[in-house]
Formats: structure tokens, C-alpha cells, sequence
């Protein structure tokens, strides 16, 4: 237990925590984009899971770690954008379609992981890049910031810039300002001009956009090879995170933030005695409390209200 609390009580702890953070933050930042449109992603561990595929894939095939990414973030836009054709013009249930396509990816990646290796469990056959990290020139010599801040991979970097990136959309662009106007009466939105059904499209290719970066991470950052099943729900606590921060992009921020913290302790919790299988459900059991205790004060302040 002492060992535990001297690894938590840590200047390098802030930066697991940054580091365990970054897929979160990509797919929380990536459904607050859908959500402000009003149209969720559901299909995010989907595109998580085939962007950490694909990444992995091409740039074993190309050579190329950055060709490997693109062509990863295009696969997840894509899937997210066959979801929003799902919903908006063949009019599906979103739900449902989601779920579909999230068993369908999770299926998928595995036989095409067993096609290309002719293994089903990770890729450690191919000979994959991965993503370089980066050491910041001023913070790197500052001796605890840079415990803290420098030498994290590219996309760490990334995820601190798209909360910066997201917010400057919603508040500051054209298309953020028609994204939030369908998202909060989408029947005045359409009485304006404004084409709902592309609005949503483009914020769910945008979700697709800012979620494959978080499957890249896993598959080209935070490890060097895919495996079945890396994912482990991240792209549902994104969801969470967002429900939250009621897809507001500060408090999403604190809410994945949060999310990080409990994945970060029950990683260190693992070096002690307790069963690993169930110190690795506390970030879930984290989720759940949390959207108990968001939809709990929602309820007292719609009553309130009313």
C-alpha cells in the first residue's frame, strides 16, 4: 500500500495521468461537436477501434507513421459519417445503429487482424510505426515541468489543443454557430435556411474527425501495435464525459479529466496485492457514479424550474 501511495504522490504521476487522459479527451471533445448538433455519436468506440486498426495497418504497410494516421482519422470520419447517414436520411434508431456498428467494428478489426497476421489477439507481426514524441525546448531543462509536461507523444500535445480547437468551432465560427442552432431548436434552425441534416452530418464527421485521433493514440502512442479489444469502452466514458459537462467544452474538459484520474489510480493501484481484474473496473464504476450524480442534480434543477 505504501508503495502505491508514494507512486500516486508523484511528480511523474501527473504525467500518466496526461497521458491516460488523451484518448478521453479526444472522444469527449469529439462528442461535444455531435452533442451541440444534437445528434450523439454512439458509434465512437466504433470509430476508435477501427482508427487504431487502421493506423497501425497502413503504417505498417506504407512505412509512414503519419501516412498511417491520416489514413486512420479518414477511416473514422467515414464511420461516422455512415452513422449520420444511418440516422438522418435512412432514418434509423441512432441507438441501435450505433450499437450495430460498434459490435460490427469490434468484430471487423479482429478478423482483418487475423487476415493480416493470422493472429486474433493484437499485431504485434506487423511491423508498425509509431508516433514520435516531443520534447519541449524551454520546459524540457525546467527540472519539474518537464517531469510533467515535455516528452509526451505528438498526440498528447493534440488532445491539450483540441479543447482550444473545439471551443473556437462552437464560439467562433460560422459553422460552429449553425451547429449550436440545430442543436438547440433545430425546427428554427431549418426556418433560417440552415440545412440541419448537413449541419449534423458535418458534426459527425467532425466527431469521427477528433475520436479517431484518440484510437490512433492507443494504437501509435501510447503503444506500438493494435490489440483486440484497446479500446476497453473509452469511447463510451467520452460520452459520459460529455453528458457531464453538458457538452459544454470546460466543464467535458474536468469531466475527462476526472475520468483520467481514476484510470491512473487504478493502473498504480495494480503494482499492490488487490486482484487486478477488480481494480480495473473503478474507472467504470467512476462513470456510473458520476452519471448518477449528474442526472440526480439535473432532476432537482428541472423541478426546481418547473
Amino acid at each position: 500500500m505504501n508503495n502505491i501511495i508514494s507512486h500516486i504522490f508523484n511528480v511523474e504521476f501527473i504525467g500518466v495521468i496526461l497521458r491516460l487522459s488523451t484518448p478521453l479527451l479526444f472522444a469527449a471533445m469529439g462528442n461535444v461537436v455531435s452533442d451541440r448538433a444534437g445528434v450523439t455519436n454512439i458509434g465512437m468506440e466504433g470509430s476508435m477501434t477501427l482508427a487504431a486498426f487502421s493506423g497501425v495497418a497502413i503504417s505498417a504497410y506504407s512505412g509512414s507513421a503519419w501516412l498511417g494516421a491520416a489514413g486512420a482519422v479518414a477511416v473514422s470520419i467515414l464511420f461516422s459519417c455512415f452513422l449520420g447517414y444511418l440516422n438522418l436520411y435512412l432514418k434509423t434508431n441512432i441507438i441501435m445503429a450505433g450499437i450495430a456498428l460498434n459490435t460490427f467494428a469490434a468484430s471487423f478489426t479482429v478478423f482483418l487482424l487475423y487476415m493480416l497476421t493470422g493472429q486474433k489477439a493484437n499485431s504485434a507481426a506487423l511491423a508498425s510505426k509509431q508516433l514520435p514524441g516531443i520534447r519541449i525546448p524551454v520546459i524540457d531543462k525546467i527540472p519539474v515541468l518537464n517531469e510533467i509536461l515535455s516528452g509526451h507523444n505528438v498526440l498528447v500535445y493534440v488532445s491539450l489543443l483540441s479543447i482550444a480547437a473545439v471551443y473556437f468551432l462552437l464560439n467562433r465560427t460560422r459553422l460552429g454557430m449553425h451547429i449550436r442552432a440545430v442543436g438547440e431548436n433545430e425546427t428554427a434552425a431549418s426556418s433560417v435556411g440552415i440545412r440541419t441534416k448537413r449541419v449534423k452530418m458535418a458534426a459527425l464527421g467532425i466527431s469521427g474527425l477528433i475520436s479517431g485521433l484518440g484510437g490512433v493514440y492507443m494504437s501509435m502512442g501510447y503503444l506500438s501495435m493494435f490489440s483486440n479489444g484497446m479500446i476497453a469502452g473509452r469511447g463510451w466514458i467520452g460520452i459520459a464525459a460529455s453528458a457531464m459537462g453538458r457538452a459544454k467544452v470546460i466543464p467535458t474538459t474536468i469531466s475527462a479529466f476526472l475520468f483520467g484520474i481514476f484510470d491512473s489510480v487504478s493502473n498504480e493501484m495494480q503494482l499492490g496485492n488487490i486482484s487486478a481484474e477488480l481494480i480495473m473496473t473503478l474507472p467504470y464504476f467512476a462513470v456510473m457514479a458520476g452519471m448518477i450524480i449528474y442526472s440526480v442534480k439535473r432532476t432537482k434543477k428541472e423541478q426546481k424550474n418547473a
